[in-house]
């Protein structure tokens, strides 16, 4: 048996480096914008992120000074009691398979948390085994379908986690 050796290219920058996770400002709103473009066929107009500034769980992964991922999570009124919501989900692809997305849900859910609800909902094509799986890594639950939910008439499920 022959061992090989593999050479690396050596950088600077650690491809598997933790991001910090942050509060999204408006500076923040361009670099959002595109990767949700680079990410979704359907996706959000800029406006919407404007308007979810502020929100508690709306907040971005940066590595070496560069946004690499968001979530965008609220809080919404149900009968007198908050519910969160996760709105949106996304990295930019050539940051993908390296655990920012499942950082960022992580403390999209912390913040929502500390927001005071005591459960969380979100929406999800029926498609997206990958998305569908992340999200019952972290204790959410399939509650219903909604038929044709997005533009080009895919279902929606509707997962659920409760704290």
């Amino acid at each position: 048996m022959f061992a090989t050796a593999v050479r690396r290219r050596v950088t600077s920058t650690d491809p598997r480096a933790a991001p910090e996770v942050r509060t999204a400002v408006r500076a923040d709103l361009l670099s959002v914008f595109r990767i949700e473009k680079r990410s979704f066929g359907q996706p959000w107009p800029y406006a919407a992120f404007e308007g979810f500034l502020g929100a508690p769980g709306f907040l971005v992964a940066e590595v070496d000074d560069s946004i690499t991922g968001y979530v965008v999570g609220d809080t919404v009124d149900a009968y007198g009691a908050p519910v969160g919501h996760i709105k949106d989900l996304a990295v930019a692809p050539e940051h993908r398979r390296r655990g920012i997305g499942r950082t960022l849900l992580s403390r999209g859910l912390v913040a929502l948390a500390s927001a005071g609800v005591d459960r969380v909902k979100l929406e999800v094509r029926r498609t997206n085994e990958a998305a569908r799986s992340l999200y019952a890594e972290f204790g959410f639950e399939p509650h219903h379908v909604v038929p044709a939910y997005y533009d080009d008439g895919e279902d929606a499920f509707v997962m659920v986690k409760h704290f």
